[in-house]
């Protein structure tokens, strides 16, 4: 089958389109076509082998993908090929209401919602502040905010400490600005009796995915449509021989997903 390869870590020339045996299903996976997937972030950095796949997952770049069983899944890797093989607990069936544009909803909206809800546990009022929210999961300071997801880090502490809300909670899931913090963090952090908390979805195990997988569904899916305020979505298409054109904008900036 089709897929595309990185045998040295590095920029866009990297990327090349190779054939590589179809995958072989194991006990509980299921064998997807993969009609669509769509790119992440993390893509690019394990690209450049700064985000290696965990333990016994594929090398093979690609986070998320719908195909011929019309089904999402969510995956720790693998999904820039024509096909894969998936736990049957990671797949979720499209919504009659959307079409394979929904390829843009795993990786980005099932981490939002359990950092919302199973982290943070954010209730049905208070303000949520997200960090990079136009790419995958505005910023904005009023009373403060409830809830902060940050996926910047270092270089963004002080500005959130001043953003929260006494009492509230700091989720940070990411370190896109940096992992040293400088100042009085530890000094400042009391006085609004602020609650850290941290999170990485793509190393949990797979009972915390298929219990995530099972949830969302339940809580939030149904909600997309493609004519509602509630929906996936995707900044351009490009074909899978086209992939390095595709890392490009997000190696630069975009406004929601690259889709293949």
């Amino acid at each position: 089958m089709a897929s595309v390869c990185v045998d040295v870590p590095g920029g866009l020339e990297t990327l090349r389109l190779c054939t590589v045996p179809t995958p072989r299903p194991k006990h509980v996976e299921v064998l997807i076509k993969v009609h669509a997937t769509a790119l992440n972030r993390a893509d690019t950095f394990q690209r450049r082998r700064l985000y290696p796949a965990p333990t016994g997952e594929s090398e093979t770049l690609g986070l998320e993908a719908a195909g011929t069983m019309a089904a999402l899944a969510l995956l720790c890797g693998g999904r820039y090929a024509e096909y894969v093989a998936v736990p049957e607990e990671a797949v979720m069936a499209v919504p009659p209401q959307l079409s394979l544009q929904a390829v843009a909803i795993p990786e980005a909206c099932l981490p939002a919602f359990q950092l919302l809800h199973l982290i943070a546990r954010v209730g049905e009022v208070g303000v949520v502040l997200i960090h990079a929210g136009a790419s995958a999961v505005k910023n904005g300071c009023g009373r403060g905010a409830d809830v902060i997801l940050d996926c910047i880090g270092g270089s963004f502490w002080e500005k959130n400490l001043s953003c929260l809300a006494v009492d509230g909670r700091g989720v940070l899931y990411g370190t896109m600005g940096g992992k040293s913090v400088e100042g009085d963090l530890l000094g400042k952090t009391p006085l609004k009796r602020g609650q850290p908390l941290t999170s990485l979805l793509w190393p949990r195990s797979p009972q915390f995915k298929a219990n995530l997988v099972k949830a969302f569904p339940q809580g939030a899916l149904p909600s997309f449509s493609l004519s509602s305020s509630l929906r996936p979505v995707i900044d351009s298409i490009f074909n899978l021989e086209d992939i390095a054109k595709a890392h490009e904008p997000i190696d630069n900036r975009n406004m929601g997903k690259m889709g293949v």
